[in-house]
């Protein structure tokens, strides 16, 4: 398996928060050792290895994880609870998961 983390660099050349907070989450958790690969995606350039993989993939946000497993299925995640869940096979709560999709998503509300 292959882990592709693909981080943003805005327009105004500054770095995006979310990204740093995931990078960040990654690293005091040790997890960052799982993660294969980190591509930007540099808004000022839309031939830089993340923008281009995004365009690929038909990704919006950022940061977003490509999982290429060994049979040559490949998974995005674009949340990373559900990435660490899933792939890293880490508990975390349910409510940091949805939060961190209603975040994502603001035009969603609770029912």
């Amino acid at each position: 398996m292959k882990i592709t983390l693909v981080k943003k660099i805005l327009a105004d050349g500054s770095p995006c928060k979310k990204c740093g907070d995931v990078l960040t989450r990654l690293e005091d958790s040790g997890q960052i050792k799982r993660i294969d690969e980190i591509l930007v995606a540099d808004e000022r350039d839309p031939t830089s290895p993340g923008m281009l993989l995004a365009a690929e993939l038909n990704v919006d946000r950022a940061p977003f994880f490509v999982v290429e497993h060994d049979d040559g299925r490949q998974d995005v995640y674009t949340v990373y609870f559900k990435f660490v869940k899933e792939v890293l096979d880490q508990v975390t709560e349910e409510k940091d998961e949805l939060k961190e999709i209603l975040h994502n998503n603001p035009d969603l509300d609770f029912l």
